[in-house]
This record gives structure tokens, sequence and C-alpha cells, in this order.
């Protein structure tokens, strides 16, 4: 019988927690949702439910669009995949990232329409908003499922990690856009919740045709 916690702190995001769950029940509840908008996360036995905030979805839908306006302007091949449901039965191991990107292995997917991780590698890069936080360790489960880059802002900061070993390390750039100065992306999503869409999006544009070249 599955039981249930409560976050230990009040949250924007909400969140619901289900502990003492097989992988049959975390099937059928993806199943269950389909395509609603809700991230399900599951971890050996414990499954969280959790519907973003705006406040979420703000600083996710700006660090996408850094990340595809830098690959647009520098003619740097990715694969979006979004929210795509990355899970792995033999592991017990499963979520959704706020964004992810195949960038490195970008090729390897083209044509691809359905993922399998038993078949294909993990995404090379993926993305955490972290303006409240999970009650499972979202970043072990990444780090079991192969990803080798994790990128999480919490709405101050953005830090970068690399997995190493099975453990992600803390670095001052990224493995995949190393040419990307972290403290400049800091700055356009400081300023993304202020400023409107279009003209915060064309300063993005404009800054990276001035500053940015691939090496």
């Amino acid at each position: 019988m599955p039981t249930t916690s409560s976050p230990a702190r009040k949250q924007t995001d909400q969140r619901f927690v289900l502990h003492g769950v097989d992988w049959r029940f975390y099937d059928t509840v993806l199943k269950a949702l389909g395509d609603r908008h809700i991230f399900v996360t599951y971890d050996r036995g414990s499954l969280e439910l959790m519907s973003p905030s705006s406040e979420h979805e703000c600083y996710k839908i700006a660090l996408r669009r850094i990340i595809e306006t830098v690959a647009f302007e520098l003619a740097v091949e990715i694969r979006s995949c979004g929210s795509t449901t990355f899970r792995r039965e033999d592991l017990e191991r499963g979520l959704e990232p706020d964004e992810c990107y195949y960038i490195k292995n970008a090729a390897l997917l083209n044509g691809v329409m359905k993922i399998d991780l038993e078949r294909h590698p993990p995404p090379d890069l993926a993305v955490e908003i972290d303006v409240t936080s999970s009650s499972l360790d979202r970043q072990a489960v990444y780090a079991a499922l192969g990803v080798a880059e994790l990128w999480r802002y919490d709405g101050r900061r953005l830090r970068v990690y690399h997995l190493r070993r099975g453990q992600y390390k803390l670095s001052g750039k990224s493995l995949n856009l190393p040419f990307l100065p972290l403290r400049e992306v800091e700055r356009f999503l400081e300023a993304a919740p202020g400023s409107q869409e279009m003209a915060w999006l064309r300063s993005l544009q404009q800054w990276v045709r001035a500053h940015l070249k691939r090496p």
C-alpha cells in the first residue's frame, strides 16, 4: 500500500509524494496522465507528482530560449527533447527534465521519434529549475540515467554539474557549450521576469551576435 508524505516547507510548485510504490504503479500513473503538464519522478519505490508554478515556467522558458538562441546563432546542432520522460526499469528510476538536449550526440537521434534509453544514449544536457526543492533526489536520478551535464537554476544562481564516475561535480563552465559565459546567462535569467518577452529576446540575440564565437 503506497504511503504519502507532504513537503517539509511551503512551496510554490505543488508537489505530492507516494512511497512504497512499484514500477507497475509508476507506469500506470504515466499512462493515466498522458500529456498533462505534471512532472513525475520515480526513484526506487518513491513517486513524486509536481505541478509547476508560473515562476518555474518563466525561468524554464527563458533558459530554453537562451540555449536555443545560442545554438541557432552559432550553428550548433542540437536535438531539443523538452520534458520527455526518461526512465529505465532496470534502475527503477525515471523523470522528466524541465528541458533537455542532445548536443554532442545530436546526430545519433536523427530520424528517431521514440527515444528508448535501452537503445539510445541519455541527453547530453538537462535543465532543472529549482525555485522550490524536490522531495526526491532528482540529481541522483539524472546521475543514474547517465546524463553527462546538469544545469540547476534557483532564481539567483546557475550551477553547472558534470557527471564524473557516477557523481556530479560542480564546474565553472558548460561541457556542451564551453564558450558560453555562465554569469551572462544568469544576467539574462535575472532580467527575464520583468522584461517584455520580445524585447528581452532581441537583446539576447544581439548579445550573442556581438560577443559569442564558437572555438
